[in-house]
């Protein structure tokens, strides 16, 4: 028979409701009452029925992470640190993976799972600002990634423009003047973009359906152009690759394109760690060393940058406290505790350079 809270509140000496309120949290209870109950819950071994509690609020104790693509290493990265929140609050999170497909961010939108979850933490890339509002589904929601703003609902995203400033001003200060930004998308309202050469960039047409302004792509470009101009830099869309997705194969085909032109970059900011990574690659199939002739930087922090040759400069985003955020939001929401409005949040980030724009050999951090 497991331990009941009648049981420990006889242990520690406390009515079986303070109990209840610091296994529940349904009120605050003083500093060291709170002790004495935890020390009779750990000396009795007592485990809450999870299932149970949330059966009895109408609840499943189930949340769901929609992200549109479950192999990049930055949504898995992600994905863990919601996990290991979700876990600690109580709740289980399980995964969708879109396929960054219209019709599935559409249908989770909503609500194809408002009997089976709780809550949903989304990560849309096909859709307008247009598609959420219109959203019916009570089933409470969180954004995180970039790709829609000003809705009603929590959104957590780093600030793009702020993180291309930075990653920008690292490789000018490094002297670098030629620098291209790898990872921009047709319908870039800077309309600064490079042609389909040798079907480098098929299939970039359809990249995205929404057409947002404010898709992360274009605010990474944005940015990228503004640091550009206030460090007295011209701005020369030839240097700007766009590109069918935003993995490695994307970094890859475009280097390659970039480097055959007459007046090659000297410098490489990719959209994201994986569209660097394979710039990486079509630079040594050329012959170049990395960073003498060529200095490349990424974002994302993924680990796989850490062990690349060289490994990778890049812009670090706070991957665990976005999925912190992102989980407690939502537990917020459905529990029903007092919250402020929606708002947008800006987690912290940060430059970590390494042999990509520094050079020498470091060792992996």
């Amino acid at each position: 028979m497991g331990v009941n809270l009648k049981e420990i509140a006889e242990r520690a000496g406390v009515s079986l409701a303070t109990v209840s309120n610091v296994v529940n949290g349904y009120r605050p209870v003083g500093e060291q009452t709170r002790r004495r109950v935890q020390q009779a819950i750990d000396e009795l071994g007592y485990a809450p029925n999870l299932s149970a509690r949330h059966l009895r609020r109408g609840r499943t104790g189930i949340i769901a992470l929609a992200i549109p693509e479950l192999n990049n290493p930055y949504f898995a990265e992600l994905a863990g640190a919601a996990m290991r929140e979700a876990t600690r609050l109580g709740y289980t999170l399980v995964m969708e993976d879109t396929a960054a497909d219209r019709a599935a961010e559409l249908a989770l939108a909503g609500g194809s799972h408002r009997r089976t979850i709780d809550g949903l933490i989304f990560s849309p890339v096909r859709l307008s600002r247009e598609d959420v509002l219109a959203r019916t589904s009570d089933t409470p929601l969180v954004l995180i990634g970039e790709g829609v703003y000003d809705v009603p609902y929590d959104h957590i995203a780093i600030d793009n423009i702020a993180a291309s400033h930075v990653a920008v001003r690292h490789l000018v200060s490094l002297g670098r003047r030629r620098i291209a930004f790898v990872g921009a998308q047709f319908g870039d309202p800077e309309g600064a973009r490079s042609g389909d050469r040798d079907g480098v960039h098929a299939g970039a047409r359809e990249g995205v359906q929404a057409g947002d302004h404010r898709q992360s792509a274009h605010l990474r470009l944005r940015g990228y152009r503004e640091a550009l101009e206030a460090a007295g830099l011209p701005f020369d869309p030839a240097l700007v690759a766009t590109t069918a997705q935003f993995g490695r194969r994307d970094g890859l085909l475009a280097l390659r394109d970039l480097l055959a032109r007459d007046r090659p970059p000297d410098a490489v900011f990719g959209y994201n760690d994986l569209v660097a990574i394979g710039a990486l690659r079509a630079i040594a199939e050329a012959g170049l060393r990395v960073p003498e002739q060529i200095a490349v930087i990424g974002i994302d922090d993924i680990e796989e940058g850490r062990f690349s040759n060289p490994t990778l400069t890049t812009i670090a985003p706070d991957k665990e406290q976005i999925g912190r955020l992102a989980v407690r939001s939502l537990v917020a929401r459905i529990e029903g505790r007092p919250i402020s409005p929606p708002a947008d949040v800006a987690p912290p980030f940060r430059l970590v350079a390494r042999e990509s724009t520094l050079g020498g050999r470091r060792l992996v951090d």
